[in-house]
Order: structure tokens, then sequence, then C-alpha cells
């Protein structure tokens, strides 16, 4: 019997592997497919690598907005096969680092429960006094679009295997991938449509960042908000989409369907049910969501098999702190304890930090927001990135840094401080006296700091 069986080497299970083998070298990680992360292989990287090259052309493009005047041509031919490349180097070493372990270490094949500790694979039973599951998840598909479109329908599993750019692609959602991907497709010279079926985009709760968000991302990209196909099929040219928008009916003909909407949980690969009948539904499996345990289990789910925060960082870190709820059971801690942190690569970009203005609304706690425009920021100014805003949440009676969201240029570095800022308790006292070096994007922040501080102080 093992001390603990890892169930997925992904981000979250090669981070478990890596802490768990610190204790105890009767281990073993079973894993059904690419022994690396979905990150490094369909997610973050091919993504950012696709999003820096379009977000390069497209200041190339506009060049003009800092002075400069050109007539430069650009060939974005060999965009898909740098995209391939940079990626394999990612992936490699990844693989390369998983191949170092020990074999005695790593199982090849599809895990099934039998018993609460016991998984066949392979036809042969292993047992463990513990289990971390992390088998991640995988995009969701509309199968009957799929049936009739064939490999004309793709998810964020396909796309980064295309030879080259397509000239036309309709994207399905407005979540995260279907935002970044959709901008730079689009800003690589690729016809996008964007067919949400709400009139939310990306991340952000705040109203009024919401609202400008619509706005700006609508001037540069074609955007049908509450609307999604009525019909799909093929034709000479690839996809036919019939839809109804503005009260008219339309149609329009891409080479291919991009499915953004999301991704579901591969926990129902598992045969949960064996354990226990009452865990046939893996969305309403008994997982505590700051412990991460199953029902009173020494089982334990990590990464995006079980999350409201699919996150790289999330995944490693519960990763490496579900090692020591195993290990140790059945005492049990918290895993769920990183300041919340999530950002978007669409330009500007989005990011949400620490409390979210819906949260903080939903429960009903008091606080201020401060806002700052970007729009006339001295920095932003300079850069030729003076769009979006951004808005800081202050507790009213601890006047503590609660949370903010963000939709400006660099948003991903920003956010990172204002995430550490509320890591430590600061209030906006302490925040107003840090340095603000002149001229930054960081002084747009103060000004949303000196916003609310106006707010409390009642001038």
């Amino acid at each position: 019997m093992y001390d603990l069986i890892i169930i997925g080497a992904g981000t979250a299970g090669i981070s478990a592997y890596k802490e768990a083998v610190k204790y105890t070298q009767n281990i073993l990680v079973i894993n059904d497919g690419p022994w690396d992360t979905t990150c490094a292989r369909v997610g973050c990287m091919p993504s950012k690598i696709l999003i820096s090259s379009a977000n390069r052309l497209y200041d190339s493009k506009h060049i003009d907005q800092v002075g400069i005047a050109t007539e430069s041509s650009f060939n974005a031919s060999h965009v898909m096969s740098h995209v391939q490349a940079l990626r394999d180097r990612f992936t490699t070493a990844t693989i390369k680092d998983v191949q170092s372990w020990p074999k005695q270490h790593k199982l090849s094949g599809k895990a099934r429960f039998i018993n609460s500790n016991t998984v066949d694979v392979n036809g042969k039973h292993y047992q463990a006094k513990s289990f971390i599951l992390a088998v991640g998840s995988t995009p969701i598909v509309n199968q009957e679009w799929k049936n009739i479109l064939k490999d004309r329908f793709i998810t964020s599993d396909e796309i980064f295997e295309l030879k080259k750019l397509p000239s036309s692609l309709a994207v399905i959602g407005s979540g995260v991938i279907a935002i970044e991907l959709a901008q730079a497709f689009s800003r690589l010279g690729v016809k996008t449509a964007i067919f949400a079926r709400s009139k939310r985009i990306g991340i952000l709760s705040s109203p009024n960042l919401q609202q400008q968000a619509q706005q700006l991302l609508s001037k540069e990209l074609a955007i049908y908000f509450e609307t999604l196909p009525s019909k799909v099929s093929i034709n000479d040219q690839g996809v036919e989409l019939n839809f109804r928008y503005d009260k008219k009916e339309e149609i329009g003909n891409f080479d291919y369907l991009l499915n953004a909407t999301g991704r579901t949980s591969l926990l129902d690969s598992l045969n949960l049910d064996k354990i226990d009948p009452q865990f046939c539904d893996v969305k309403r499996l008994p997982i505590h969501p700051q412990t991460k345990q199953l029902a009173n289990l020494p089982i334990f789910i990590a990464g995006d098999a079980h999350t409201d925060t699919p996150l790289q960082h999330e995944a490693a870190h519960e990763g490496r702190k579900l090692v020591h709820n195993c290990l140790d059971y059945p005492q049990v801690k918290t895993v769920k304890n990183l300041t919340p942190l999530g950002i978007v690569f669409c330009s500007p970009e989005m990011a949400i930090v620490g409390q979210s203005y819906k949260q903080l609304q939903d429960k009903n706690i008091e606080f201020i927001t401060g806002y700052a425009s970007y729009e006339k920021q001295g920095r932003a100014l300079v850069l030729g990135k003076n769009t979006g805003g951004a808005e800081v949440y202050i507790d009213k009676k601890t006047r503590k840094l609660l949370g903010a969201e963000l939709f400006i240029y660099s948003a991903e570095h920003l956010a990172h401080l204002l995430c550490w800022m509320i890591g430590t308790g600061i209030t906006l006292d302490e925040i107003l006296e840090q340095p603000y070096y002149h001229p930054t994007l960081e002084e747009g922040l103060r000004s949303a700091f000196k916003h609310t501080s106006r707010q409390l102080n009642g001038l």
C-alpha cells in the first residue's frame, strides 16, 4: 500500500509530487495522457505567445500614437509555427523534469476507483492511505455542433495545432479564453466574430468597468452580445452560421468555429460512485471549499478538477499544501489561503484582486469605491495606452484595502502590487504614505486611493 497516490500529472499533480517526495518514497503518480501541463501545452503559455505576437503587430500598425510615421508591411504567416516552437520548448522542459523521476513512481493509464483506498489501472489494483485527485479539466464541447462541423469545430485544445492562421474565425463565448484568443487572432488579421450568450465580457464585475470593456472592445472586435447561432452547417467555404441579431436574420461564413465556453472537470472519469453512490454527480460532490477534502475521506482534490479559481498558481499551491493533509491525516488544514488574483491578457488587460465589486456587494460589506480614469493619466498618455480605468475598494470601518478591479494597460503588474498590499492588511492611510514615482502607471492607483480618502473624510 502506498502512502500517497496522485492521480494526474498536470500543474497540481507535479507540484504535489515534488512536495511529497521530500517526505516519502512510497508514492505513485498515475497519469492518463501527456505528462505535461494544460498551462504549457494548450493554456496560458501558447495563448500568451500568440497574444504577444498579435500585440506587437497591432502596436506596429498604430505606432502613429507615439508620433512615428511608418509605411512598413507585415507578414504574419509564421506566427503559428512560432507559437508551436516556443510552446514545445515549455512542454519539453516539463516532460524532461518528469522523466527524471524514478520509474517506480510513475504509471501511465486511466485510474478508476474500486473503493475508497483502491484504484484500478490497466487491469491492476493499487492501494493507498490517501489520494490527491489532480485530473484537471477539458474544454466544454457542443457535441451536436461537433458532429456537424467535424474538424472545423475546435476548442483551445486544437487551435494551437493549426498550421497557419485561418482567414476567419467564429468564437463562441465571451469569457477569459474567448476574449483573449478572439482579440489576438483579430489583431493578426483574422476576420473574427464573437457570439456571446450574455452582455458580460471577461471577468469584470464592476458595472462601470464592465460597461467600459464592452464599449471599448466592441470598437475593435465584432461582438454579438446576447446572440448564439441558431444553426450551424458546413459549406464549400467552411462553417456557416445562422443567427438573429438586432431583429435581423443573418448568415456568417468562417473557416473555423472556436468553442470557448469554459471547461469541465474530469473527475467523472474516476468512477467516484464506487466509493459512495452519492458521488455519482461530480457537480454536487461534498468537497470542502477550504481544505479540498472529499467528504470525511483521505481524498483531496487539487487544481481545476474542482475549483472556482482555475489558475496555475492556485493549482501549484494546492498541490503542495494537500500533500501535508494527506500525510498528516486526519489532521487537515485549509489550503485555499492565497489572496485572490485573476488576470485577463486582453488589451487593455483586465484584473480582479482580492474581493470583487460583486462579492463585496453580495456580502453586504460597507466599502468605498475609489476610481481613476486612465484616459488622461500621464504615463498612459506617454505610452499611447490611455484607455480604461481602475477601481479600489476600501473597508469603510477598518480603512483596509479589500479588493480592486482593473481595466488598464499593464494591469498584470499593478494587480500583483495590489495583491501584495491586501496580503499585508495595509490601510488606506498607509498606502498613501508609500512612494509613487513620477511618471508611472502606479500614480493612477494613487489617484484612485485619493478618491476613496476624499469620500471617507467627507471632502
